[in-house]
């Protein structure tokens, strides 16, 4: 095939998305422009628990059309695998519900998606507020739900979004290791609005990943450095939110540790499909270069999936997932910022996206 001189790519690895939601969440974009910050709008009922309030009322069907919207985007600009988490359920029909679209799109369309069981999201509405709540919460998450996602193979991961207003990092050992015991490799989204120890807490728990990662000390970088953990920046959620504080990607990377990149395609604090956007983000605010970047949009990004032998190169033996992007430099890609140069996108050798 002649792409005519054009940058050819192993295909995005997007290792962080919440692909399935009902609605955006405008509304909130407007006041967290007028000041108010993630905490105050998520203490109001905002936040998660506004996607989980329109989750619960959409259909099955509602759903899976959105997504397969999302999909096609995603194509369109260069990924050709996702990891996707529940989270925007927090009952067991939901959840469930969520991660059963997962394996439905996952055999019905071409782009590839791994499935992650985020029920540690936040502590619902039905729980709030009752003595013990959070404890019962957590109960139905390792007693209940854990098991029957892990008996019907329905995630491969279990994450926990370990902050301040969410779950401690007792809380979120106890649900990690109920993961673990059922075969499910924990995920930890951490140290994202404060530090809380959560870092540490994921490496010991041998985690795939630790993400958004804004608040690292020191001593977690290091650590961090040592371990086979990937560190996955979401330098998108900090750009729409409007906060100064990146992850430190230099010291990171001085480090030795696996820096990846992702989305956090999400309706809250990141709502992007375009992993070209967050390699901009990427080389302007976290100061990567172009070639690490895309490094940890593919090739440590199927690391952090358990794929980096299937796909994130362009190898003899590998799926042939490759981008092809309408640029004469690979540093173009981020040089453009905000817009799309991929011109076609291929998944195991198939053509899923071409531009008129």
């Amino acid at each position: 095939m002649d792409v005519g001189g054009r940058v050819v790519l192993p295909g995005f690895v997007d290792a962080h998305t919440h692909l399935i939601h009902a609605a955006s969440r405008a509304e909130e974009y407007e006041l967290k422009i007028r000041g108010a910050s993630y905490e105050e709008i998520a203490r109001k009922g905002g936040g998660i628990l506004n996607s989980v309030k329109k989750l619960r009322a959409a259909t099955a069907e509602e759903l899976k059309q959105r997504a397969r919207g999302f999909l096609r985007q995603f194509a369109e600009y260069g990924t050709t695998t996702i990891e996707a988490k529940s989270g925007y359920g927090l009952d067991v029909p939901s959840e469930l519900r969520i991660l059963s679209l997962h394996k439905e799109l996952n055999a019905e369309q071409p782009l590839e998606i791994v499935s992650t069981f985020l029920g540690a999201h936040v502590v619902p509405e039905e729980f709030r507020g009752k003595s013990g709540g959070t404890r019962q919460y957590l109960q139905l998450l390792t007693e209940e739900l854990i098991p029957e996602v892990a008996e019907n193979g329905l995630a491969e991961f279990c994450d926990v979004f370990c902050e301040r207003g969410a779950f401690s990092v007792a809380d979120s050992r106890r649900v990690l290791a109920a993961g673990k015991a059922r075969g499910l490799v924990a995920r930890v989204h951490a140290e994202q609005l404060s530090h809380t120890g959560a870092t540490r807490m994921g490496i010991a728990m041998n985690a795939a990943s630790c993400d958004h990662l804004e608040y690292l000390q020191a001593a977690d970088i290091r650590e961090l450095g040592k371990s086979r953990t990937v560190a996955t920046l979401l330098p998108g959620c900090d750009f729409h939110l409007g906060l100064e504080r990146y992850a430190p990607a230099r010291e990171l990377i001085h480090a030795g540790a696996i820096v990846a990149l992702a989305t956090d395609f999400n309706p809250g604090t990141s709502p992007t499909l375009s992993m070209a956007m967050i390699l901009s983000l990427a080389c302007s605010r976290l100061r990567m270069t172009p070639a690490e970047a895309i490094a940890a949009a593919t090739i440590n990004a199927a690391y952090s999936l358990g794929r980096e032998k299937k796909i994130g190169s362009i190898e003899v033996g590998k799926q042939a997932d490759l981008a092809v992007f309408e640029v004469a430099d690979y540093r173009e890609i981020p040089y453009y910022f905000g817009v799309n140069t991929c011109w076609m996108t291929m998944k195991r050798g198939e053509i899923v996206y071409l531009r008129d």
